[in-house]
């Protein structure tokens, strides 16, 4: 048991020695009066130790801020730098179209796409891809599209899932089991339940009582939660989820943005998903801002029969910038290059290791703790067994002690992903990395324990 008057006590410590050795970054953040929230995007307010940390450099897993200080980088970007920062291959990839090439954006297709395009069909087993600039833009775009092949008003969500800012995506099950807006939710456009049904991951029951009411145009997951908590699907639970879509008439949406941590080909080639609509971004340009969908060669010709949709001009589908060049030759070199098997091997034998070793010191100490492991990326959480579903894993947040492990990290120059406990590994990502990363947590842990 915590000893909670001992964590507010260290917690305290930890942020006056976060104080100390990040001043400029401090500084920084307190002139930065033209910024909303005094930050370039407002969730890095969210940061343990009252301001965030100013990164100077990047390479690979490594990160330097303007004070100098270096971290081993467990965060990656959540997932948007999983191939490492500023990976060799993507560099040069972004420099021979942006100086030797030119044209950044043109509103012309380059011969990449087909490349790229060719090799996610490859890996995700879908037959027609189109680019977007972001993810959330990925699953904005197939909701239009299965709603108009379907002629079916709602898209059924798990509770306290995340697919980016879509507007239907931010609902949850409230304390009467039925649907409603997730706290917090801004300036809502409608009430969410008259645009979204949701169901608990890994509840095969709930999600067939929701599909029954027959207006659910299609089933849009993550084929594991991860932005809660790393939640795995039960055995059988994905299946199923397939099996109820295609018996109500349902389409299915798998977003593998954070999960293609899985492998190669992501969990839809390991568990032979066969989605109708595949999301993907992030990671896939090497940190270059990119999204993709991916469409069933079944779907893509029904999308395709409707002549009555406007797929070219204003239609709702679409954007300027996406499917630019330089996103496009950033994907190709990740791809081809960067987020290969081999790599993928490696990064899955080192989450391994990191889970082992934290797993050794949940035993070692007798906490009631777990982590999970989803191919390169681990996460754990202060709850024994470790959270089945979405609200489950809400329930089981402890912001104080998380805090503190995320300031006590950082200060000793490690850093997880904000707002959660995730560790992800990039080719980069050594064994000894992954040792400091332990004998620091460890240091915490006796602290914490202490009497």
């Amino acid at each position: 048991m915590i000893n909670r008057q001992k964590l507010a006590t260290l917690n305290e410590r930890e942020q006056q020695q976060f104080a100390a050795r990040n001043q400029k970054s401090k500084a920084a953040y307190e002139r930065a009066d033209h910024l909303f929230g005094r930050v370039p995007m407002t969730w890095m307010n969210k940061k343990a130790g009252g301001f965030p940390v100013y990164f100077d450099r990047a390479v690979g897993n490594r990160i330097w801020d303007i004070d100098g200080n270096e971290y081993i980088d467990f965060a990656l970007g959540d997932t948007g730098a999983m191939a490492g920062h500023s990976a060799p291959e993507v560099v040069d990839a972004v420099e021979r179209r942006v100086k030797t090439l030119g044209g950044v954006t043109t509103m012309m297709p380059t011969e990449d796409a087909e490349w790229v395009a060719a090799n996610l069909s490859e890996r995700f087993g879908m037959a027609k891809w189109s680019f977007s600039l972001t993810a959330t833009d990925a699953n904005r775009w197939a909701i239009r599209l299965v709603r108009a092949i379907t002629g079916k008003p709602k898209i059924l969500f798990n509770s306290y899932c995340y697919h980016g800012s879509v507007d239907e995506s931010l609902i949850v099950v409230g304390p009467d089991g039925q649907g409603m807006d997730r706290p917090g939710n801004v300036g809502a456009p409608v009430d969410v339940t008259m645009t979204s049904r949701v169901a608990e991951f890994n509840d095969l029951v709930g999600l067939e009582e929701q599909l029954r009411n027959g207006d659910v145009a299609a089933v849009l997951m993550e084929p594991a939660m991860t932005n809660i908590g790393i939640v795995l699907p039960e055995p059988g639970y994905l299946a199923g989820v397939r099996e109820l879509t295609r018996k109500y008439d349902a389409l299915l949406i798998i977003d593998e943005t954070h999960t293609f941590s899985a492998g190669w080909g992501g969990m839809t080639m390991r568990d032979n998903l066969e989605p109708d609509v595949f999301v993907i971004g992030k990671a896939i340009a090497g940190g270059i801002p990119t999204g993709a969908y991916g469409l069933s060669a079944e779907f893509a010709d029904r999308v395709l029969a409707r002549t009555d949709l406007d797929l070219i001009d204003m239609g709702g589908v679409g954007g300027t910038l996406a499917g630019n060049p330089l996103s496009v030759i950033a994907m190709r070199a990740t791809l081809e290059n960067v987020l290969t098997k081999d790599n993928f091997e490696k990064m899955i034998d080192l989450a391994t290791y990191f889970t082992d070793g934290v797993n050794a010191l949940f035993d070692k100490y007798q906490l009631n703790w777990s982590i999970n492991q989803l191919g390169a990326r681990a996460e754990y959480r202060f709850a024994k067994p470790y959270p089945k579903n979405g609200t489950a894993a809400h329930e089981a947040a402890d912001y104080e002690l998380e805090d503190f492990l995320h300031l006590y990290l950082a200060n000793r120059g490690v850093l997880l992903t904000p707002f959660h406990n995730m560790a992800l590994m990039c080719p980069t990502t050594t064994k000894a990395d992954i040792d400091v990363h332990n004998q620091v947590f460890e240091a915490a842990i006796k602290e914490l324990l202490e009497q």
